[in-house]
């Protein structure tokens, strides 16, 4: 017996990155498409199939917006897979709810079953969710791209891709992974905080399982500290009680309130649960400026010995590095007991940039916006920034941080 189920119309505006609005359907027996599934491989950009083609689609799946011409031919865009999420839940309940009319008592429980497992299904297809389809560690992929795309930083480089990767490699770990970002501005510590992202989490920095704090956003007020602290450590709790292999980035270290961050101390801690909770999967990264000027001198230190910048190592500036984030009032970092009790793994030293670093940012810049990168263009930003120490002109002052700005006004 063949059970023909009826739709009601479900209409939902999409507003894609490229300003095109389309409309997603739910239609009736005679148009039971709501969306086209079908192989990457198969459909790029926007192209039109017969209604007979779509019975022949492969089995691998990849959703896509249909938006319907005719009863013979559809138009599949691509686009992200949210926004279909609200219709696709409205076909699987109504499917259910259909199946639940037509049968008798006993068959209607296995129904019911049936609806309720392939509810799920769908749900763990769009939704994101803590398994290994959405969070899967690529290695290789963190180590090219610090690499190719993290300009002048052979040591955080380094150091960033061996502790992200013994850590996540690690089945059981017995504290969280806690890293500590130090340089001037526009160095690369945000950027490497996305790399780092883009290549554990499918949704990269958009995963629901990344959590960035902001000093002067998300901790203002300094006469609200002990609701701050109160806050900070149920998000904390929630977040990784829904996913072990949360992340939490706090940036502007050097403008949080001092005191703040050692309310999570006992989440970086050596503990197998606190509260019922084991924190020994997530990661924790702090960003600071704090620290810039000891590691700003010993790379003038390398370079006034006309020594190369790759050969600075760890073992030249970590020590230095600590004490002088411990000891700093104007840091977040202040006479923490973080640092006290050695719960920082690593202290990343971002180097000051030279002009050719600059270029290459200009360069990769550009390859972003999908256009050829110009060298003339990219020398002629880089010739306009300004430079230290003011004579020789070795370190950009602001690094790479207004690349993006400014290379569209020479080109």
């Amino acid at each position: 017996m063949y059970i023909v189920l009826m739709y009601k119309v479900c209409i939902m505006s999409l507003h894609l990155t490229n300003e095109l609005t389309l409309q997603t359907f739910l239609f009736n027996a005679d148009e039971p498409w709501i969306v086209v599934l079908s192989r990457i491989d198969d459909v790029h950009g926007s192209v039109s199939l017969e209604r007979e083609k779509l019975l022949s689609l492969p089995s691998r799946f990849v959703l896509r917006y249909v938006r319907f011409w005719s009863t013979q031919s559809v138009e599949i865009r691509r686009s992200t897979m949210k926004a279909t999420r609200v219709c696709l839940w409205l076909h699987a309940f109504s499917t259910v709810a259909a199946l639940v009319g037509a049968f008798d008592p006993i068959t209607t429980s296995v129904v019911i079953g049936i609806g309720v497992a392939l509810s799920r299904s769908i749900y763990n297809y769009l939704q994101e969710s803590c398994d290994r389809k959405w969070v899967a560690f690529n290695s290789t992929g963190l180590k090219e791209d610090l690499g190719n795309k993290l300009f002048g930083q052979h040591l955080a480089s380094h150091i960033i891709a061996k502790a992200v990767s013994g850590f996540m490699n690690n089945a059981n770990p017995k504290k969280p992974l806690v890293l500590s970002l130090h340089g001037w501005t526009g160095t690369g510590k945000n950027f490497a905080s996305v790399l780092i992202a883009e290549n554990i989490y499918k949704e990269g920095m958009g995963s629901n399982f990344v959590h960035v704090f902001t000093a002067e956003l998300h901790f203002p007020h300094a006469g609200q500290m002990d609701t701050y602290k109160t806050q900070l450590q149920q998000w904390i709790k929630g977040n990784v009680s829904s996913c072990a292999h949360s992340m939490f980035i706090f940036d502007e270290m050097d403008k949080m309130h001092p005191g703040l961050i050692d309310s999570i101390k006992p989440y970086l801690d050596y503990y197998d649960r606190v509260d019922g909770v084991s924190y020994r999967k997530a990661i924790f990264i702090f960003l600071s400026n704090a620290g810039g000027e000891s590691i700003v001198e010993t790379a003038l230190k390398f370079w006034n010995a006309g020594r190369s910048r790759e050969e600075i190592e760890l073992k030249d500036m970590e020590t230095s590095l600590a004490l002088s984030v411990f000891n700093n009032k104007r840091s977040g970092l202040w006479h923490t007991s973080l640092i006290d009790k050695n719960l920082v793994d690593f202290f990343v030293p971002f180097l000051p940039l030279e002009y050719k670093h600059v270029v290459q940012c200009a360069m990769a810049a550009m390859s972003a916006q999908g256009l050829e990168p110009d060298a003339v263009v990219a020398n002629k930003v880089a010739r306009d920034l300004l430079y230290f120490p003011k004579p020789e002109r070795v370190f950009s002052v602001k690094g790479c941080k207004t690349i993006d700005s400014k290379w569209e006004y020479y080109a």
